[in-house]
């Protein structure tokens, strides 16, 4: 097998490396008005020159549980829109997936060394947080000391990837050199440090562990970025303003940013008409909010596929799903495209399912780990005949374990998610046809994620171009975000030697590798990449589609009113 998915893995870094990705662009519909040429130019489209002054509003979808970025449960793409213009990063991920220096930032950040391997940064001597103090080694030490799983025990890191790594972090000129040299090489160094925080602030809020939580806890007084946080009404709202004292070549042109905290769609669409909000842009449009924003005058909107995939997770901990032939069986009598066809398929013609845990079709290293595992299909005989060669009895119209117990589950979807409760309920009529009853909530995601009080849920995960960090994080039996307690020693194995493989093509092999493992376990369904909807006032420039933790907020600074 190893040779085989080896073949696979050149192939299509071969192949795949050649072209340039439009993921995150307005290719999925056609786009219309000023968006119209993001999928030819993703990123400079809806360009055009804007005066200083006025403010725009920006609907996101979800409540804002938490402020710090780097701790699991708040790492959220709604809460990575609010920061982006808040927080400093050393590298940007532009609308077609390549990655930039953060020139405002930093000078330079290069590998000097492969052995041990070794990154240098320069930062830029006019970069400040806005209390005037330097952003320096100091705040690189912070984000590695609170990540690496290591110093501090206590904080409950959103991802060790890439920091559990690192050997040390030192400083030098007055701490604007930063040295990073790693014990383990981590190929994916440029996703290390992407959300720093004022390690001067957490010096006053306690030890490691207090100040973590501290940053969580409370919304941001400081900023680092062009904007900084004025106002936040809980559960309604997040203000931002100018930074006075940014430090970057383009000041912001608008005098005030809102977001504006809208989990139901319809409320969307309702505040976009009325123009309370000037921007929509939501990962996972439901068919009723793309047919409304298409009836709404003087609105540019378009459909794009993002990095984003919707799936369904198990619980591990629950008694039924402990055992692994009952986990294939409800894979096996799930039919994707029926979900698919029910949901984002009316919006989004010719989706068709996700056969990956790590890759999107189109990217490097895309292998479908899920077709040979008979999962997804719909195969109700087939998953009846695992059933009973495992000792499950269907007893009418209900599946009974070996013990005689009847299989009862729970599936949670977003509250106010129209499309997750669609797939909830298809889900819900497809076990039923093994005789497993599926009990339906709409549920707090963020925190039933963090709680683990579920047994199925359906979200998505927020891809990045860097699959190897962000497998080490899904997957690894101690990452930040397997919610489901899934342990697996040749996996972990597998994800470590991927992570610090310096070779593309073994490192997807290595990472394939691992994903056949997991599929084989029947952890995580994947379903479909998600549509991202983009709608917008077309007086506003320089707003386009952009699908990493930023959203279209990466570049915040270049947004506003047409001149």
């Amino acid at each position: 097998m190893r040779t085989r998915l080896r073949r696979a893995g050149l192939l299509a870094v071969a192949v795949a490396a050649s072209l340039v990705s439009s993921a995150c662009t307005g290719g999925g519909s056609t786009p219309q008005g000023v968006l119209g040429d993001c999928a030819a130019k993703p990123n400079d489209c809806n360009a055009g020159q804007v005066r200083s002054g006025g403010m725009l509003g920006y609907a996101i979808e979800k409540k804002i549980k938490g402020w710090n970025l780097n701790a699991g449960g708040s790492n959220t793409a709604d809460t990575g829109e609010v920061l982006a213009g808040v927080l400093p990063e050393p590298f940007i991920v532009n609308p077609d997936l390549s990655i930039r220096l953060n020139s405002d930032l930093l000078l330079s950040a290069v590998q000097t060394g492969t052995n041990p391997q070794t990154i240098v940064y320069k930062i830029n001597p006019a970069a400040v947080w806005d209390d005037g103090t330097p952003i320096s080694a100091d705040d690189f030490s912070y984000s590695w000391r609170t990540q690496n799983g290591r110093d501090c025990p206590g904080c409950k890191a959103a991802s060790t990837a890439g920091y559990e790594q690192v050997k040390s972090v030192s400083g030098a000129d007055g701490g604007r050199t930063v040295t990073v040299v790693y014990d383990v090489p981590f190929a994916d160094w440029q996703a290390v440090f992407a959300h720093l925080y004022p390690a001067q602030v957490g010096k006053q809020h306690g030890d490691l562990a207090a100040s973590f939580a501290w940053f969580n806890e409370n919304v941001p007084t400081w900023s680092g970025g062009p904007f900084t946080i004025a106002e936040y009404q809980k559960d309604q709202s997040v203000t931002l303003v100018p930074n006075p004292r940014w430090y970057g070549r383009l000041k912001p042109n608008l005098e005030k940013v809102v977001f504006r905290i809208l989990v139901d769609q319809n409320e969307q669409i309702a505040a976009l008409s009325r123009n309370d909000v000037q921007v929509v842009y939501t990962q996972q449009p439901s068919v009723d909010l793309v047919h409304a924003v298409k009836g709404l005058p003087k609105v540019a909107y378009g459909l794009g596929r993002g990095l984003m995939w919707e799936h369904l997770d198990l619980n591990l901990r629950n008694r039924f799903l402990a055992e692994v032939k009952l986990r294939r069986a409800i894979f096996t009598a799930v039919n994707r495209q029926a979900i698919i066809d029910s949901t984002v398929g009316q919006i989004a013609r010719g989706l068709t399912p996700v056969n990956s845990h790590n890759f999107l079709p189109g990217q490097p290293g895309y292998y479908d780990v899920i077709t040979p595992t008979g999962q997804g299909a719909g195969d109700v005989t087939r998953a009846k005949k695992i059933l009973t060669d495992a000792g499950y009895v269907l007893d009418g119209s209900t599946l009974r374990t070996p013990s005689g117990e009847a299989v009862t589950l729970r599936i949670g979807y977003s509250d106010g998610n129209t499309a997750r409760r669609t797939i909830s309920e298809v889900f819900a009529r497809q076990l039923a046809a093994i005789g497993v009853r599926v009990d339906i909530s709409a549920v707090d995601l963020a925190a039933t994620l963090a709680g683990g009080d579920y047994d199925v849920v359906v979200f998505a995960s927020s891809g990045q171009p860097f699959p190897r960090a962000s497998a080490m994080q899904a997957w690894l039996s101690t990452g930040g975000t397997n919610y489901g307690h899934w342990t697996n020693a040749n996996s972990d194995v597998l994800l470590k030697e991927a992570a610090s493989q310096t070779d593309p093509a073994k490192a997807v092999d290595a990472l394939n590798e691992a994903d056949v493992v997991l599929a084989n376990d029947a952890y995580v369904l994947p379903l479909f990449q998600k549509p991202t909807l983009l709608a917008l006032d077309p007086q506003y420039a320089n707003v386009r589609f952009n699908c990493s933790l930023a959203g279209p907020a990466y570049n915040i600074a270049e947004w506003g009113m047409r001149g």
